[in-house]
């Protein structure tokens, strides 16, 4: 009765037509007396499957025997699942009384039971086969009696209780015919025939009655897949079926490698994870997480943490621009949950964290990289662990609130989404056995309830995804689950391949089984850790969870892919575990390696390729194949150790070329769905408890360099091209767009030769008279679409290989070889071995993001000899592979024919000296124009023939060393000018037609400003001076064929000074001219420097080019310098150069092929002074291009790389890329000026942002608006009406202490002219009057026992003036000048100084607090602190850098506090005014933003400038920044305490809040960097912190100052974020000048609008609680000690009149217009009527005439002023009319005259009368 049995079983469940159930029955058993007799005789019996006899089934009355686990462990390698059990019940029970049972029947039976499931089998339990117990036959009888059934319950019960613990199949009867008669047997042929029939689902089989027919079933056709293949397939178990299927393989055949691509449309990936690469750890906000904490605890290699990581929260450019160059489509990275969300929770949402993210996505799309975001990958915050993190059931809640914020916010982006990334690394390292965060060891309960919790978390992300977001934003959300591929130890041990497949089931499957198959963990995982729950009771070694049904139905199916991390594979065996929980002991195997195999730097990576396609097919097999969805390799990879050779990582390149090879064949010869491969990882990184000692990277980072920089391994090159590939074929050609150049329009017309001077001097007369403002003034905008972006590099530079594959040596081979002709015996030998590295160099070219490379091609590689028959194939080849290398990027190659390598053979037979020249440089340009040019496009002849004609035959600094500066330049210049000539020619008559290119040369020239630009005859010289340099070549060329008159003038007198019969500059026959007329289709320049020019008569001998031009030159003394001598940044020389060229030369397209800066070679990657140099330059470009009209088609950056640099050897650096030239691989390395370049390059220039764009809108309608004075600075009368001394009368009167020595005795003698400043107060429309109390004239000796009253008279006539005017006095007590009696005890160092302000304040308040209404305490205590008593450049002149600064700050604060108390305890409530302290602070921006040191940096800058007084006065006390940094350095110093003093709790609790408002003076920004003060101790030194400007930040007239507008705005920001968002009141902010006097202060009105309008923005967008804005200052004061040098007023005070008038400059229109709007109003809505300003009712301030001290002109020979020229020429101009006129009248009186004889007397007299 079988089919019974099949039908029992069938009641498990039964789902009628489908596939086969994976936990498919197949059955074996029962265990007969002849197999125990044949297994205890033969061993080998254990592999046998015996006949069941009817009465030979095994009833427990002998012994086991010993070899039955090995005949179990055989079966169930054989694919059996389950085992029949019939149970005896007459030998379990004999009397039949359960009560009575036989106990070592019992036991056998228990122990039978247990055996089976240790081997993995289920038993099947049979109650009933055998007879009835006699004891029940004979008093009950048998079936046939009605108490036989009562009885058999009763026997039930007891083997349910006995073994139901190991049992969960059961049939009550089997064999039924045995029991009774027989009638209706099935025969076995139905069952076979139930076996196919397809609309029965089966769920098992008996393998001994069927093991002949199942053979057959079962067996693999190679003709077609029937249903039988597929049972028999289902009879094994998957992972045996997939290992059996390669099991056969020969090694050979296994690693037989595939010449194949991929599928079109695979993805290339390559990832990294948050923790790992970030850094960034408590940046804007970041929480902690659990990495954090456990790298903080010491459980990492070497105490290494991931605090800084890779610094890529700060380097997003950085790292796309390595995604670039690698060519991948796709960058898998991990969001940082605790960057997002701090403490793990919604509520606590980070924006900044959110932002980063954000701009990362946005820069991958921006670069068509697809972002692919895995939600979790371990750095869990440390919030949540502390609530148990993943063994906490609410986590799941926590992560599906985290997910649904990614989703929502950038789900619009992201199209693909891994929940989590290697999840049985968290359960198992991080919550099992401790080795990973959080360190938890509890293999037991906590790995298995966190795998529980994760897959709950996964599936209720994937839920969220795919009910809320799937449906518009179209993505998919899978799961990257890892893995290694599980090969048995022993291929024919059956023990051994259940163990591997279990090896999967409790790595891969533990995650894998519950989402793809049912939403549950597998029977066999179960049953295993049931099994071993039983055998170790009663120590527990494993605590699985349970999934309640609804909890299953919600994970399975929830991934829309399988992701898989795989990096090697095990060697397993089947073993007995013991009692050991953790997935060894709980799962019966051991895993191995084989020791063939090659190791890595980690012991638990080895080199196996062919397991990933194993695992791949049982993936498929297993776990796909029942959802239907595709593979994604998420991540595979290997580390390498620290140290060695680090960037020649072969070892792998074999590893991505073997795996990546078996993914291909599992798609292309498995059939298999694999979408992608990604690359584990992009750079080294935090590898967790091994930190930076492993290395996974594709790019190298140096961790011991704070710029982190990212270097391309080799690797990195094998696997783009790979990429490029799209697999192991040769390379695909690929449809380029290129660039078609449009011909040239140009008419060939000759243009008129130039004056001297040339008519172009009218650039100089249109921008020599800028002001700096003027010339600085940033220009925001983008160039014309198709600009041309390049970046350049030469042969000689770059190549190297200088006498490889057949290239022979060039005459800079010759010079470089012979010792000491260059620093440190620099050669060109290898340079940068670009020869041997196209691929390299592409890959930077393509990150770079360029549109043109030019390069220049090595004449002696191609032709060795220098002439067509040594041709050089080999030199060919590596130009085409270059070139089409380039073309395949879209890049365009721009080739220069010639650039100063000539081949030694030529120069051997007299060089460019040799009138053939032309012919054989011709010849060489044919053969390149016909080998190249159906790709070549653009074409330059030669590079800077100046340079060659100059300094190589002139000089003879260069090769060939020819020192002859009479007459040799001017001849080569002749020769280079036919060349070129005959090469156009070539070119336009015989390939211009089909190849459609374009010819130019390449001329350099320096920028020259004339010293003095009124000056004719220097403006002569400097016109003269470019005509000699960039004319000598350009004038033929684009002019009319010949050297420029000045030119030809100059050296035409020369030589007939010196004698000679002749001009030493050749001449041009008719013919010549006509022919190299013209010849260039576009104009190129390179250009570096602007030298500033002035006339000089040099000497007539030596004869000498230089000295031929009669002109002297100097460097621009006001520009940055770099490392080359005289080549100092001029950015605004560019603009004026190009603009020269437009009016010179016909208005020409221009192409600036080199532009570039160079860096000592210390300056590795760190390049900051470049930046500035391309943003200055570049935007110069921009402004001759939009607003002169010149046609700027493309700008070339010079150079691609750091590389040989002619005679400075390899000691400068013009490069992007850094190289490194002691290393033999030459790496490149980006330099943080090529991302900037890049982004350049991606916005086509520098579009205004919306940082830079106007705001139009008002500020709050009683925003206070207002200017300032200070005492000293403005009132004078220092010793009248009964004042004391101050410390700066002191000061001030001291030698050497001030500008010009200057003092403020008098001042503006405001004392005496405080009504004229009111008047100037009203026409600026101000409700507000900022002055300050000067201390020492109320109380004379500072104190209360000596009042002053006619001081006191003279604050109350002031401010009843300004009240009576409607204006709101705002009153400082204390501005800096403190009585000097109160000095002579101390000043603020003396405690008592707390005091003495209280007691001043006190007598203030209540003298004129009924009037005040708002009250600074104290002006800026940071320049008190530092400048007063630390370095003592301010008054008193204390120099006790040490301790003086922090003493008198701790001073200053308390005195504050008492203040502010008493004003609140005692007067607050009856004079109604508000109270605080004004604080003086610069922005600080990172000088590298993409440097978390320089992000720190300016943060510890404004911590130590602002909060020094913020912190304590809104927090409570200094902050624990700055309280560790001066403990720190204090210690170090050899301190026993902090220099920094300590206030008590009770200071703390008295200082904190006592503020009404935020008193902020701010004038400008710096750029912050960490700086090394060695041992000082002092603020600068405990700071840390330097400070530079950026620049392009325009100056002013103090030294410190910048206008920086947006940083104003930031320093806004930060004091709302900071401390609280309290009102804001800015007390001071303005900009100086110095120097003669311009009333027309336009940078002034630029900065009040343009900072303004930063603090509009703060108020409307930021939310910045603004109430009022002073405006510094009132008029020009005395700015302490610059004296009245620097000059910040609205108002011009003109001291050398005694009466001191005040005078409006042009900015008190803008500021009071301003004041008037209260804000901006929008254009756009038409002319505001507050732009109309009101009459007066007062008037205006007296004014006077002003002594200017303008720049001298010369006028007919006399240096006069402007003025008296103006009036010298108008007097002029009026005897000129007068001229005129009296000439018209005494013509036409002698007109009248001759006709007066011919006419009557009445005539002439009329005639006469009219005339008059």
């Amino acid at each position: 009765m079988f089919l019974l049995s099949l039908w029992l079983l069938s009641l498990q469940g039964c789902h009628g037509k489908g596939d086969i159930p994976q936990e498919f029955m197949l059955l074996a058993g029962p265990l007969t007396h002849s197999l125990v007799k044949d297994l205890t005789l033969s061993p080998s019996a254990s592999q046998t499957f015996p006949s069941e006899e009817t009465h030979d089934v095994f009833d427990c009355s002998h012994a086991l025997p010993s070899k039955l686990r090995d005949h179990f462990q055989y079966l169930q390698s054989r694919g059996v699942t389950h085992y029949k059990v019939p149970l005896s019940w007459c030998h379990i029970l004999p009397t039949g009384d359960s009560s009575r049972p036989h106990q070592d029947t019992v036991r056998c039976y228990r122990t039978l039971l247990e055996q089976l499931t240790e081997s993995g089998l289920q038993p099947l339990v049979v109650l009933h086969r055998s007879a009835v117990p006699e004891g029940l036959r004979a008093t009950l009888g048998d079936w046939d009696s009605p108490e036989l059934p009562k009885a058999f319950e009763r026997y039930a019960e007891f083997v349910f209780a006995e073994f139901g613990d190991s049992v969960k199949y059961w049939i009550t009867f089997s064999h039924l015919d045995e029991l009774s008669s027989d009638e209706d047997k099935a025969s076995s042929a139905s069952a076979l025939q139930a076996l196919e029939n397809e609309d029965l689902q089966m769920l098992g089989c008996d393998i001994k009655d069927f093991l002949g027919r199942i053979g057959n079933i079962y067996s693999r056709s190679t003709e077609s897949q029937s249903a039988h293949s597929e049972i028999k397939k289902a009879s094994m178990s998957p992972y045996e079926n997939v290992w059996r299927s390669f099991s056969s393989q020969s090694p050979s055949e296994r690693d037989n490698f595939l010449i194949r691509s991929f599928p079109e449309g695979f993805q290339w990936a390559v990832s990294s994870e948050s923790f790992k690469v970030e850094g960034g750890w408590s940046e804007d906000g970041k929480g902690e997480t659990i990495w954090d904490r456990f790298g903080h605890q010491g459980h990492v290699f070497d105490n290494q943490t991931a605090d800084l990581a890779c610094d890529s929260y700060n380097k997003v450019d950085y790292d796309v621009y390595m995604l670039r160059g690698l060519l991948t489509d796709t960058f898998q990275f991990s969001i940082s949950w605790a960057r997002i969300f701090p403490t793990g929770h919604r509520g606590s949402l980070s924006e900044k964290g959110a932002l980063y993210y954000d701009n990362l996505i946005n820069t991958l799309l921006q670069s068509n990289i697809e972002p692919v975001v895995t939600l979790y990958h371990w750095d869990l915050p440390q919030a949540l662990q502390d609530n148990e993190g993943w063994k906490n059931p609410t986590v799941v809640e926590a992560f599906k609130d985290f997910a649904d914020f990614c989703f929502s916010r950038f789900g619009d982006r992201v199209k693909t989404w891994n929940t989590f990334s290697s999840p049985w690394v968290v359960s198992h390292s991080g919550y099992g056995t401790g080795e990973h965060a959080p360190g938890v060891k509890d293999p037991v309960i906590s790995s298995y309830q966190v795998t529980h919790n994760i897959l709950k978390s996964h599936a209720e992300a994937w839920h969220v995804y795919n009910n809320n977001y799937r449906k518009q934003q179209g993505g998919r959300v899978g799961i990257a689950l890892n893995s290694d591929w599980a090969e048995p130890l022993n291929a024919t041990s059956p023990q051994d391949i259940e163990a591997a497949g279990r090896y999967l089931d409790f790595m891969l499957g533990w995650f894998a089984h519950p989402i793809f198959v049912d939403g549950d963990y597998s029977p066999k995982f179960k049953s295993q850790i049931e099994q071993k729950k039983q055998e170790c009771q009663p120590v527990e070694v494993a605590r699985l969870p349970v999934f309640t049904e609804s909890e299953k139905q919600r994970i399975k199916g929830t991934a829309d892919f399988f992701g898989l991390n795989h990096y090697t594979t095990r060697l397993i065996n089947g073993s007995s575990g013991q009692c050991v929980p953790g997935p060894h002991g709980v799962g019966d195997f051991q895993s191995h390696v084989d020791p063939s195999w090659p190791s890595t730097g980690s012991s638990s990576v080895q080199i196996v390729p062919w397991g990933l396609r194993r695992l791949l097919n049982y993936i498929s097999a297993q776990y796909t194949s029942v959802t239907k969805v595709p593979i994604h390799i998420t991540g595979t990879g290997m580390p390498t150790a620290y140290g060695g050779n680090v960037l020649n990582d072969a070892q792998r390149v074999e590893f991505l070329r073997g795996y990546i090879n078996e993914a291909l064949k599992a798609i292309t010869e498995d059939g298999l769905n694999i979408q992608k491969f990604t690359v584990q990882s992009l750079m080294d990184g935090f590898e967790g408890p091994q930190g930076y000692s492993e290395r996974y990277g594709l790019y190298y980072v140096t961790f011991e360099d704070l710029n982190r920089p990212r270097t391309p391994k080799e690797s990195a090159y094998f696997y783009s091209d790979v990429i490029q590939n799209n697999g192991f074929t040769s390379a695909i050609a690929r449809h380029t767009n290129q660039v078609t150049f449009q011909q040239p329009q140009t008419s060939k017309i000759p243009l008129p030769p130039s004056e001297v001077p040339s008519k172009s001097k009218v650039v100089w007369e249109k921008f020599s008279h800028q002001t700096n403002f003027q010339r600085k003034l940033y220009h925001y905008g983008t160039f014309p679409e198709g600009f041309q972006w390049g970046v350049s590099s030469s042969a000689y530079q770059i190549e190297g290989a200088w006498n490889t594959d057949g290239k022979k040596p060039s005459v800079w081979d010759t010079f470089t070889q012979k010792p000491g002709n260059l620093p440190n015996g620099a050669t060109g030998n290898v340079a940068c071995d670009s020869y041997n590295k196209v691929e390299e160099d592409l890959y930077t070219l393509r990150a770079l993001g360029v549109k043109s490379y030019r390069f220049s091609l090595s004449w002696s590689r191609i032709f060795p000899d220098g002439q067509r028959p040594s041709m050089n194939q080999k030199g060919v080849d590596y130009y085409n592979k270059l070139i089409n290398g380039l073309l395949a990027q879209n890049i365009t190659p721009i080739v220069t024919l010639y650039h100063w390598d000539l081949p030694q053979a030529l120069q051997d037979t007299g060089g460019w000296d040799n009138v053939n020249m032309t012919d054989i440089f011709n010849d060489f340009c044919v053969f390149c124009f016909s080998t190249f040019g159906d790709r070549v496009k653009f074409w330059i002849t030669f590079n800077q023939p100046y340079t060659i004609a100059w300094f190589g035959y002139g000089l003879g600094l260069y090769p060939p060393n020819s020192k002859d500066p009479g007459n040799a330049p001017y001849r080569i210049a002749r020769n280079l000018l036919n060349a070129h000539a005959k090469a156009y020619h070539t070119y336009d008559d015989k390939y211009r037609s089909t190849q459609g290119g374009l010819v130019s040369i390449s001329l350099n020239a320096d920028w020259v400003e004339p010293k003095d630009p009124n000056d004719p005859r220097q403006v002569t010289a400097a016109d003269r001076a470019l005509q000699f340099q960039l004319g000598w070549f350009a004038h033929p060329i684009f002019k009319n064929g010949d050297f420029p008159d000045a030119m030809k003038w100059q050296v035409g007198n020369k030589s007939e000074l010196q004698g000679l019969p002749q001009s030493r500059l050749p001449t041009f026959t008719d013919q010549e001219k006509a022919y190299i007329q013209g010849t260039a289709d576009v104009f190129c320049i390179n250009s570096y420097t602007t030298k500033v020019v002035r006339y000089v008569t040099t000497a007539l001998t030596p004869a000498s080019y230089d000295t031929d031009q009669d002109v002297g030159m100097e460097d621009e003394p006001n520009s940055p310098t770099t490392p080359i001598v005289g080549q100092r940044a001029v950015s605004w020389g560019l603009r004026r150069l190009l603009n020269w060229i437009k009016e010179e030369y016909g208005d020409p397209d221009i192409y600036i092929t080199e532009n570039g800066m160079a860096s000592l070679p210390g300056i590795t990657v760190d390049d900051t002074d470049r930046v500035f140099f391309f943003k200055m330059h570049i935007d110069e470009a921009l402004k001759a291009q939009n607003l002169d009209g010149v046609k700027v088609k493309g700008y070339t950056l010079y150079s691609l790389m750091d590389q040989f640099e002619w005679l400075s050897g390899y000691g400068l650096g013009f490069g992007l890329h850094h190289v490194s030239f002691t290393n033999p691989l030459r790496p490149r390395t980006p330099k943080r000026s090529a991302h900037y370049y890049h982004k350049i390059i991606t916005e086509n220039g520098f579009p205004q942002t919306e940082v830079e764009k106007m705001l139009y809108g008002n500020f709050r309608e009683d925003f206070a608006w207002s200017t300032a004075t200070a005492s000293y600075q403005t009132e004078g009368a220092w010793r009248s009406d009964g004042k004391g001394l101050s410390i700066w009368d002191k000061f001030s009167h001291l030698a050497g202490k001030i500008g010009n020595d200057d003092n403020g005795d008098i001042a503006c003698n405001s004392y005496n002219k405080y009504m004229e400043d009111i008047s100037m107060l009203k026409s600026l429309n101000v409700g507000h009057y900022r002055l300050s109390i000067a201390w020492a004239r109320v109380l004379p000796d500072g104190t209360t026992k000596t009042i002053n009253q006619a001081g006191l008279d003279f604050y109350h006539r002031l401010i009843d003036a300004l009240l009576a005017a409607n204006i709101q006095p705002q009153v400082t007590l204390y501005h800096w000048d403190l009585p000097q009696a109160l000095q002579d005890m101390g000043g603020w160092e003396n405690a008592q100084s707390v005091q003495w302000f209280k007691d001043y304040a006190d007598f203030m308040f209540n003298s004129i607090g009924d009037k005040v209404k708002f009250w600074i305490t104290f002006n800026e205590p940071y320049i008190v602190a530092n400048l007063g008593y630390g370095y003592g450049n301010f008054a008193p002149g204390v120099n006790r850098p040490d301790v003086g600064p922090y003493n008198v700050a701790h001073n200053l604060i308390k005195a504050h506090a008492e203040a502010w108390h008493l004003y609140n305890d005692n007067y607050r409530a009856k004079q109604g005014g508000v109270i605080s302290i004004t604080l003086n602070s610069d922005w600080a921006y990172p000088r590298n933003p993409a440097k978390q040191e320089d992000v720190y940096a300016a943060n510890r800058y404004v911590q130590f400038f602002l909060g020094w007084f913020a912190h304590p006065i809104f927090k409570g006390d200094y902050s624990e920044l700055m309280k560790e940094a001066v403990k720190e350095r204090s210690l170090l110093g050899g301190l026993t305490k902090s220099r920094l003093p300590e206030f008590t709790p009770a200071e703390v609790q008295r200082i904190n809040g006592t503020h009404d408002y935020f008193g902020l003076n701010h004038y400008t920004s710096v750029l912050s960097f960490m700086v090394d003060f060695a041992d000082q101790q002092n603020y600068d030194a405990d700071r840390g912190t330097a400070a530079i400007s950026d620049w392009t930040w325009i100056e002013s007239g103090s030294a410190w100052l910048r206008i920086t507008p947006h940083g104003f705005r930031n320093l806004l920001r930060f004091i709302k974020e900071e401390y609280g968002n309290p009102p804001v009141y800015v007390t001071e902010n303005g900009i100086s000048e110095n120097g003669p006097v311009d009333l027309n202060d336009i940078h002034r009105s630029h900065y009040y609008e343009s900072y303004i309008n930063e603090a509009l923005k703060a108020y409307l967008i930021d939310g910045v609680d603004m109430r009022g804005y002073t405006a510094w200052s009132l008029m020009d004061n005395y700015e302490w000690a610059m004296g009245y040098e620097e000059r910040f007023g609205l108002f011009y005070v003109n001291r050398s009149d005694p009466n001191l008038p005040r005078v409006p400059k042009e900015s008190t229109k803008r500021y009071s217009s301003i004041v008037r709007c209260n804000g901006f109003p929008d254009p756009s809505q038409g002319p505001h009527e507050c732009l109309n300003p009101e009459p007066q009712g007062t008037s205006s301030p007296t004014t006077t005439a002003i002594p200017m001290k303008p720049a001298a002109v010369k006028f007919l020979g006399m240096e006069v002023s402007p003025p008296d020229a103006t009036r010298a020429l108008n007097v002029l101009f009026a005897f000129s009319i007068l001229g005129v006129l009296g000439a018209a009248i005494m013509t036409y009186q002698c007109f009248s005259a001759t006709k007066k004889s011919k006419q009557p007397a009445d005539e002439g007299v009329y005639e006469n009368t009219s005339a008059l």
